[in-house]
């Protein structure tokens, strides 16, 4: 019997994670999140390697829903070197992921680095892990590791103070971390180098925050054909943190830039990943209000919270606990909902590492009881809403 008009998913990076499809069947989801984690990008996803995942799914008595993420190729980004045969090979992945069924793809476009933190096992109060991002030790790495020209304007006098502190300690083990956190790239995908971060920073620079975005509307102007002849809906997600750092520009970021998008390319196969933690990390978000204004374009959902510190660096608090008021983004779903004949797929996102997982190796801010807890509190809240009327 479902007890909301939602549907609860899980995200699951294939048969190498730890977390099994059996204790994501356990925990009560309904579908999965996935995709081809193994096949680098820009590269063509086989339907064997599509046809087996969906097998595997399947056999474990469970559905999958999303397709996250179809990674878009830096070449595609910066609108350079083989973006036109990248563009190409993306379209026909769109096609084979509709011939098994999947209608609805997740994407970014943030430049270089996926979501970014600068701790991924930061110790809470009651020794649970969390993911944390720093402006004092992100000033640490772009000053004094990265060593990017013109760094220390981005940082305040007193973020600049303790960076020095710190880096003066000379503690190795905390720098070698700090470096490995933040040049993850895609975290559990793919690992670049200072050197090449450095180039891709003088590349962005040149284009900008206007020519991200005309490429951006140029990669969807692309593709929307292929996804309205194959019924898929594309849903951005957010620059996660939602301001630009290490020199980048982040084009996703608030209410406005989704409407920018949304106006520039007006098609409805063009849509939203509303994830309240990527923008709830900035104080300049309404995230109920940003939902009342692009609510109609939001097709798959995150949810998670974040608690801003002093300087607006962050931690990823509990699903319930953070400055994001979850109730009021429950509430503005569930209103969309009422207007939507097929459920709005969402997920708990990045759990805490808790209990038993604390002994475990899992994907960052992916461990399995966190995300447990986050969806028991999420389905509760939905069901209480929903059947308040």
């Amino acid at each position: 019997m479902k007890i909301h008009p939602l549907l609860e998913t899980w995200r699951w990076y294939g048969p190498a994670d730890t977390v099994t499809l059996s204790d994501i069947q356990q925990a009560g989801a309904e579908g999965i999140v996935s995709a081809m984690h193994h096949i680098p990008h820009g590269e063509l996803w086989p339907m064997k390697d599509l046809e087996e995942r969906k097998r595997i799914i399947e056999k474990a008595g469970l559905s999958w829903k999303v397709v996250e993420s179809i990674p878009v190729h830096e070449d595609i980004k910066t609108r350079s070197g083989r973006y036109l045969e990248l563009l190409e090979t993306y379209k026909q992945n769109l096609r084979n992921v509709a011939k098994i069924g999947l209608h609805t793809v997740c994407y970014n476009f943030m430049p270089v680095l996926d979501w970014t933190r600068t701790e991924l096992y930061h110790t809470m109060h009651d020794g649970a892990k969390a993911l944390r991002f720093s402006w004092t030790d992100l000033a640490v790495f772009d000053i004094y590791i990265l060593k990017r020209k013109g760094a220390e304007k981005d940082y305040t006098e007193k973020q600049l103070e303790n960076a020095e502190k710190i880096f003066k300690k000379g503690d190795q083990q905390f720098l070698k971390t700090l470096s490995d956190n933040i040049l993850m790239g895609v975290p559990g995908e793919a690992s670049i180098t200072t050197e090449a971060l450095i180039e891709s920073i003088g590349i962005y620079k040149e284009i900008g925050a206007s020519g991200l975005r005309e490429n951006l509307a140029f990669f969807l102007e692309a593709i929307m054909d292929t996804c309205e002849e194959n019924g898929i809906k594309m849903t951005i997600h957010p620059d996660d943190p939602p301001f630009d750092i290490l020199g980048l520009p982040r084009i996703m970021s608030c209410k406005e830039d989704f409407q920018f998008i949304l106006n520039a390319v007006n098609r409805k196969e063009n849509g939203i990943c509303f994830c309240t933690g990527s923008l709830g990390a900035g104080k300049h978000n309404d995230l109920p209000e940003i939902l009342r204004a692009v609510g109609d374009r939001v097709y798959f959902v995150h949810l998670r919270n974040t608690k801003r510190e002093l300087d607006d660096s962050f931690f990823e608090a509990a699903h319930l606990n953070g400055d994001t008021d979850m109730y009021l983004v429950m509430k503005e779903l569930l209103e969309i909902q009422k207007k939507r004949s097929s459920p709005i797929p969402f997920r708990p996102d990045h759990g805490h590492q808790m209990l038993d997982d604390l002994n475990k190796t899992t994907a960052p801010g992916y461990s399995a009881i966190g995300r447990l807890r986050g969806l028991a509190e999420l389905r509760g809240l939905a069901v209480g809403i929903h059947r308040a009327g």
